[in-house]
């Protein structure tokens, strides 16, 4: 008689660094013999990933969480677990408000989710949150793509945003050594991948925390140097890098950037604010006019990057003139994509405790009237692409047209064209654009690069 498999369902929410601690937590688990399943009521093991960010993130997470623990009463042997950041936030607390979990586990924890699981199949309810040194990672991920893959540069953040949770719930920067994510993107091009995004909460900080400098004073690691190292990495044909913080971008990066070829012309730079007073209550660290004066030297060296940026409305205090601040940076620099939100206070950061918070009617005006605004200049950078040929690393089958595959650019702009995904998946082609909006391109295949 053949057993069958059991099965485990993840859903992750929030940013890259939590898609990519999925991808290692589905490849520990798939190394346990577990199979992977799009459905949670069939999974034998459910796991949430999650973000702690915004409000309504947590939110989804306690509502899906009462659904599989009303599902655990009738099947006890259901194995119920949640990792990130409203783990490591809420610790025990979870236990108390959702008696049914058997796991929780802070981020910092997702390399480690086997020896956890042990202890569950032991019959022990774990709660795993204090803080760890993060040990060098030999588990194999499962990547949800076959052409790109992210890989983890520095893990935790020491910055101290009075909006933010990261610092407090995914612990001090842990840097790896350029030695280790090397040979992390070696295999990876050994495997077939083509492009590589290195990710840290704050990428720019990679290295501080590594041991060595040269005579002159100069830290032998920086991100900088982690680009020279690893350019090249056979098989890998693109490589990005976020998330980035103005307080650390230099232009010996941006040069880097400039010279390499592998490296994409694409910058995710958040600026929160436009206004130097918020910034300063946000601790931020920097003003507007050396935020402009990055995007400047960029664009200097790189007139045609794409670059993209976060941006909260809302933040207590925020007058309607500081508000404007923020529109005219928008309108002033054009941004290919800036991610928008209302600022919502999240437990454990100073802001959260600050008498000053807005209306919910104020901070939706100004996020409505903000995304406007995004829209347009989305439109306007996007008409520069109208008639250009561009190199389209493909990915996928258009989910809305099968007769057409999808990819991006080196700006990291979706393109779609028609064409066979089992032809030109991971190929990069030369692709004349033909149609333009906001977010997206269309156009028709030239050749293969």
């Amino acid at each position: 008689m053949t057993v069958s498999p059991r099965r485990y369902h993840i859903t992750t929410f929030g940013c890259q660094m939590n898609k990519a601690d999925s991808e290692r937590m589905a490849g520990i688990l798939e190394a346990l013999n577990f199979e992977a399943t799009e459905d949670p009521n069939l999974a034998d093991l459910v796991l949430y990933n999650t973000c702690t960010i915004r409000d309504n993130a947590e939110q989804k997470v306690y509502s899906y969480l009462g659904r599989q623990a009303k599902r655990k009463q009738n099947d006890p042997n259901l194995i119920l677990a949640v990792a990130g950041c409203v783990a490591q936030q809420e610790g025990e607390s979870l236990l108390r408000r959702v008696p049914e979990l058997d796991l929780v586990m802070g981020p910092q924890h997702a390399n480690r989710l086997g020896d956890l699981l042990e202890q569950v199949f032991s019959g022990s309810q774990v709660v795993a949150t204090e803080p760890v040194h993060i040990m060098e990672d030999i588990t194999k991920p499962r990547r949800d793509s076959a052409v790109s893959a992210w890989v983890n540069v520095i893990y935790g953040c020491n910055e101290r945003c009075t909006y933010c949770v990261v610092p407090n719930v995914r612990g001090v920067e842990q840097s790896r050594t350029p030695e280790a994510i090397r040979a992390e993107m070696e295999e990876l091009g050994r495997q077939g991948y083509k492009e590589v995004t290195l990710l840290g909460q704050n990428i720019d900080a990679y290295g501080r925390d590594l041991p060595g400098s040269t005579p002159e004073g100069r830290h032998l690691h920086t991100l900088t140097d982690l680009l020279y190292f690893v350019h090249d990495v056979p098989g890998i044909e693109r490589i990005r890098f976020a998330t980035s913080h103005p307080r650390y971008f230099t232009e010996r990066l941006i040069r880097a950037c400039q010279e390499l070829p592998k490296v994409c012309e694409h910058f995710h730079i958040p600026f929160q604010s436009g206004d130097n007073e918020i910034l300063k209550a946000m601790a931020r660290g920097y003003t507007h006019e050396k935020y402009r004066r990055i995007i400047d030297k960029i664009r200097h060296y790189m007139p045609d990057a794409a670059i993209s940026a976060d941006a909260i409305v809302g933040f207590p205090g925020e007058t309607e003139e500081q508000f404007q601040n923020t529109l005219k940076l928008t309108a002033d620099i054009g941004f290919d994509i800036l991610n928008t939100a209302a600022y919502s206070p999240r437990p454990g950061t100073p802001a959260a405790d600050w008498e000053n918070q807005l209306s919910d009617e104020v901070k939706q005006d100004r996020l409505q009237r903000l995304n406007h605004l995004v829209s347009l200049k989305a439109a306007e950078r996007s008409q520069r692409y109208a008639n250009r040929v561009e190199e389209v690393l493909v990915e996928e089958q258009n989910p809305k047209d099968p007769t057409q595959v999808m990819g991006r650019t080196r700006g990291n702009r979706l393109t779609f064209f028609e064409g066979n995904l089992q032809e030109l998946k991971g190929k990069t082609v030369s692709v004349e654009i033909s149609e333009v909006r906001p977010f997206s391109l269309t156009g028709r295949v030239l050749a293969l690069v």
